[in-house]
């Protein structure tokens, strides 16, 4: 017989409220579905730790597979492209190389879930493809290229020639007469409604140290000097003043490609010229190398780095 009254019950469960998180996590489930990423779960002949295995070791996926033969050749091709990369470094053909070895990485890293893949189609094969392809690419190859040209060697072009800098260069180490690269800030000079204002572009040059902290400057019609020694003139430096380079400050006559439409540009092109000449230690990127690899870095009027 049922009950004719039934108190209520206090209960200490309560369900737990959704977190603000909550929606990326549905909208993610939902993007999966409509792709049809559900289905590729690592299950079956695909392992874990073989996914990680062949997305840090390139060509090992094929290895994995069973393609031993296979999988030793791509990691051959993949370690004779870096040896290509490596000793033209700031050339096009780097570049080729730098992309054939993400290619090899990333269609290793595909091959090895070739079974998951099998029952799908073509389309969503060339997806999967290309998404392997953006990982293997967003998770190694760009950091370590950052890395790499941010702190260690940065390659710079000049008159058609490739320098290896070495970023690890410190400001003290720097002495007159030693060539550097470094940044150039954007500079402007001149009054644009008399018709003689002049804009440079920021950007990075290799130019030799011509006077250190401390030193000074004197300016005549065809040479400057520096503490008293001679030395041609550079294009549009000034006529006649002089300049004392303040602490931590180098005088650096840059080298840069000037386009003008008129004329009265003179003064403004010498004004805008010194205040890029006084560059800061700070700006300095590296030095450049004396040899990279067996070629032997000669610089512009074939100056050799020390």
């Amino acid at each position: 017989m049922g009950r004719r009254f039934m108190p209520d019950e206090v209960t200490a469960y309560y369900p737990p409220r959704a977190r603000w998180y909550g929606r990326v996590f549905h909208l993610g489930e939902a993007l999966s579905r409509r792709l049809g990423l559900e289905r590729l779960t690592a299950g079956g002949e695909v392992r874990w730790s073989g996914l990680a295995l062949g997305f840090l070791v390139p060509g090992m996926g094929v290895w994995l597979r069973g393609r031993r033969l296979w999988g030793l050749a791509a990691m051959a091709a993949w370690g004779g492209l870096l040896l290509c990369f490596t000793l033209w470094f700031g050339f096009p053909g780097a570049n080729v190389a730098f992309g054939l070895m993400i290619s090899i990485h990333a269609m290793g890293l595909v091959y090895y879930c070739s079974p998951l893949m099998a029952q799908e189609s073509f389309r969503c094969r060339l997806g999967f493809t290309l998404l392997m392809l953006i990982a293997v690419l967003g998770a190694l190859y760009w950091p370590a290229r950052d890395r790499i040209q941010g702190h260690w060697l940065t390659p710079v072009r000049r008159n058609g020639q490739v320098i290896v800098v070495r970023r690890t260069s410190q400001a003290s180490t720097v002495h007159r007469g030693d060539w550097v690269a470094y940044t150039l800030e954007g500079y402007h000079a001149g009054d644009a409604h008399a018709g003689g204002a002049v804009w440079i572009r920021g950007g990075s040059c290799l130019e030799p140290v011509l006077a250190v902290a401390g030193d000074r400057v004197v300016f005549s019609s065809r040479q400057f000097s520096v503490n008293d020694v001679s030395q041609p003139a550079r294009p549009y430096m000034p006529a006649k003043g002089e300049f004392l380079v303040p602490a931590d400050h180098w005088f650096i006559w840059p080298n840069v490609a000037i386009s003008q439409h008129g004329g009265g540009f003179g003064p403004s092109i010498t004004s805008a010229m010194m205040g890029m000449a006084d560059v800061w230690t700070g700006q300095l990127w590296g030095k450049p190398l004396r040899h990279w690899f067996w070629r032997k870095q000669t610089l512009p009027g074939g100056a050799i780095p020390p």
